[in-house]
Order: C-alpha cells, then structure tokens, then sequence
C-alpha cells in the first residue's frame, strides 16, 4: 500500500484552496510547530560517518552486485490488502451486482409482452441511476485509492549506485514519480542511538531535503520492514553507508528475495513489527493472536491477491545502464523534470520546508517551582 507515499505527494503538490483550507483548522501552535525547521537540524542529520558496529541488512533486497544495490520501499507494506479486500470483496461485487439487475429488468421489460407495473419500472430505473452513479464514482475517485496496491507496480524500490554514487527512487507517477539525487544529499533517520526507543514498528526512512537537491519539495523514501527496537535500524542504515562508501566486501553478503508475487512475502508482513514484542508478551495477548487468525488469514490472502494484480517495476534504461563502462551517469532530478501544472504547485508549497537560519537554540531549563506558603490563622 503506498498510502504514506501518495499523501506526502499530494501535501507537496496540494492546491491553494485545499492548503486555506488546511491551515484555517489547524491552531497557531501547530502551523509553528510545521516551521520549525533550522539550517543546523540539517547539518546535524547529515552524516556519514559510523554509527554501528554491526552492519545488517534486513531486506527485502532484490539485486545485489559490485554496482548497484535494489531494496523495497514502502512505509505501510504490512496493511496491503485492505484496500483489495474492501475493492474486490465489496465496492466492485455490489455495483456489478446492481447493474446486472438493472439490466436484466431492462431487458425483461422489453422482452416481455406483460406490461409492467409502474412501480417496476421506477424501481428499474432507480437501481439503474444508483448502479451508474456508483460506477461513476467510483472511476473518478475510488480508482485512486484502489491504485495504491492494485494494477500498479508491486513494490515501491530505491536503487544505490555506488559506481556514480546515486541513489533513485522508482514510484508510480502518482507517488511522485522516478527520481535520481546524489549520494551525499541523503539524510537517514537512524543515526543517533538515543532515538533507538523510538525506532519500534518504524522503518528507516530517508530523506532529500531541498537545501541539498535544489528541488522545492522534500522527498523521503521509508525503506524495508519495521523495526522491532534495539538498533535495528542503525545496523541497516549502516549496511547501506559501508556498501555505497566502501564497497560490497564492506558487508556481509544478504539473502535476495524473489520480486514475483509471493505467498511467503504476503502473509509475513503483517507480523513484520510484532517478532520481539510477540516474545515478551503475556500469554494471554498470544492466545487472543491465535484466536483471530483467520483475520490474518483474510487479510493475507487480500496481500497476495494484490501483488498478483500488479507488474514488477522496470527501470528506465538510463538508469538500468547507469555505472556499466561507457555508459552516461543519470542527471540528477531538477524541477524542470515535472509537467508544468506539477511544477507550478511545487513552487506554491516551497514555503514548507524553509530553514530557519543557524542552529536551533537550546532550551532553557525550566525553574523548579517554589511552593506556596500558607497562611497561618490564629
């Protein structure tokens, strides 16, 4: 499911009306709270420099080799299927349905040399109208949510080339598109070991903030399964930094996974957050997991289903060929690379992702209140 992707898209790209909109419900404190962004919280995330001892890719990865390196993007991969099953279980069934009845009493209502009620035929023509305003909807604004996980690409991927030291983005147009940035613009979310706490059913995220790409929108890619804590994810954004800065023999060599619709990859991701926190449970919580495991079951199937409804992602050639001898490096992407109207409403959302100049100030510490005193009566 590429919800996160397709509604970080759609706030980039998002209109002037539908922005107002936005900022008129919200409070004062959060549109300060959306603008706090300094030049030093950029400088600080930034970094290449070690930050395990233990590089470990956790996949899924699906190429491997002295040039490049494939893994799955994705940041809600464990609810794929949901928007499958409400499509292929309900929306799609129930208007085929009623246009099949309305047809057929159509059809009969010709055929027949009865005449029919007139309460038939308001009845016909109701279902009729109903049927079709459903289709209509549904091809104008359900398709777009059924397009998050059926009849697109099966995963979302994020290629490292360490020969032309890049990294590129394939997504569906709607998602953002392809797009290619320098190794060294790349910011990671796992590099401080006190944030290991929070990294608990979190992927690793990246991101290409604008002051580094040139771009007018921030770009961010969640990478892999979620983390169970620990430093799961240090170990894996560590096992990237060493393959793009010193090379394959840096890391120990990962499992690949199989890109064709798997029933193994399907049924997994659900439990991808839940392995440690499933140990240290209660017994109780384990049998109540065991007891609605057909829901697992459903929703499982639902993923597979989804992944059988899509095609396997294809890079462009230049990209494909990118670091092999004589072959060009890919330019990296540059705003002109979006159709107009995109463009024109990358440039109106700028405002965004601006920095404050220097370093975040550091908060002063809160004076210990001084209680009271009470009154003494005589």
């Amino acid at each position: 499911m590429y919800l996160i992707e397709w509604g970080f898209w759609q706030m980039a790209t998002e209109s002037e009306a539908a922005r107002k909109a936005y900022e008129a419900e919200i409070t004062p404190r959060e549109k300060r709270a959306n603008q706090d962004f300094y030049e030093g919280d950029v400088e600080k995330d930034i970094h290449f420099r070690q930050v395990s001892e233990e590089p470990n890719a956790r996949g899924p990865i699906f190429a491997f080799n002295e040039i490049f390196m494939d893994m799955r993007c994705g940041g809600s991969e464990e609810k794929r299927g949901l928007i499958t099953l409400i499509t292929l279980g309900g929306v799609l069934p129930g208007i085929a349905l009623g246009i099949y009845i309305a047809v057929g009493s159509i059809w009969l209502d010709i055929t027949s040399s009865a005449s029919s009620s007139f309460l038939a035929i308001v009845l016909t023509i109701t279902l009729a109208l109903a049927s079709g305003a459903a289709l209509y909807f549904y091809l104008k604004y359900g398709m777009k949510l059924s397009r998050l996980e059926m009849l697109t690409t099966r995963h979302l991927l994020i290629r490292f080339n360490r020969k032309t030291q890049q990294v590129h983005l394939h997504r569906p147009a709607y998602c953002g598109g392809i797009v290619t940035f320098p190794w060294k613009t790349t910011g990671s979310t796992a590099v401080y070991s006190e944030d290991d706490s929070l990294s608990v059913g979190m992927r690793l995220g990246l991101v290409w903030h604008p002051s580094r790409t040139g771009l007018p929108h921030m770009e961010m890619a969640l990478l892999g399964k979620q983390g169970q804590g620990g430093s799961e994810l240090r170990d894996e954004w560590e096992f990237i930094r060493r393959y793009m800065e010193e090379g394959p023999h840096a890391v120990p060599r990962p499992r690949l996974s199989t890109q064709l619709p798997s029933l193994i990859q399907a049924f997994s991701a659900q439990f991808e957050g839940l392995g440690r926190f499933f140990r240290k449970s209660s017994w109780l919580f384990k049998l109540a997991l065991l007891m609605v495991w057909p829901a697992f079951v459903i929703v499982g199937t639902a993923h597979w289903f989804s992944l059988l409804l899509c095609w396997r992602p294809r890079w462009p050639k230049v990209i494909r060929e990118a670091g092999l001898p004589g072959k060009p490096v890919p330019p990296p992407t540059t705003l002109s690379d979006y159709p107009p109207d995109i463009q024109e409403r990358l440039l109106a959302n700028a405002d965004r992702w601006q920095l404050k100049p220097g370093k975040r100030p550091e908060k002063k510490p809160r004076k210990p209140r001084t209680p009271k005193k009470s009154k003494e009566f005589d």
